[in-house]
């Protein structure tokens, strides 16, 4: 992969969470950082570009689709992909509707999850 490496930023109070997807994503070659609260991401989103948001939906400082939006403003070619474990209908709706380009389910499979990461960067170059 070289200098074309991606870069993900896992947002999660879950610290086996934040683990894993670390393990899951560097073995398929991602640079990966990790941020506990939304407080956290917004700062690292100031001095540092990410190609992929892995955002929790429930963090302890902030409802993960508020700081969704706030991450768009910082990184809009980024692709955003909103993390549940209480999944519900209209919380799928407000995190499209807050920028997120995908909505996942806990337990996340590491197939589903590089598979859509995959194809949602392969969807934001072409367009």
């Amino acid at each position: 992969m070289g200098c074309d490496k991606k870069t993900v930023l896992v947002v999660d109070d879950d610290k086996s969470i934040l683990r894993a997807f670390t393990r899951i994503l560097q073995r398929r070659g991602y640079d990966v950082d990790v941020a506990e609260t939304g407080n956290e991401a917004l700062e690292k989103s100031e001095t540092m570009r990410y190609d992929v948001l892995l955002i929790d939906v429930r963090l302890p400082d902030m409802d993960g689709t508020d700081l969704l939006p706030k991450m768009h403003k910082a990184m809009p070619a980024s692709v955003k992909i909103l993390i549940t474990g209480f999944p519900s209908l209209e919380l799928g709706v407000k995190s499209l509707d807050s920028g997120a380009d995908a909505y996942l389910v806990k337990p996340v499979k590491p197939d589903e999850l590089l598979a859509l990461i995959e194809e949602k960067l392969t969807s934001k170059k072409r367009g």
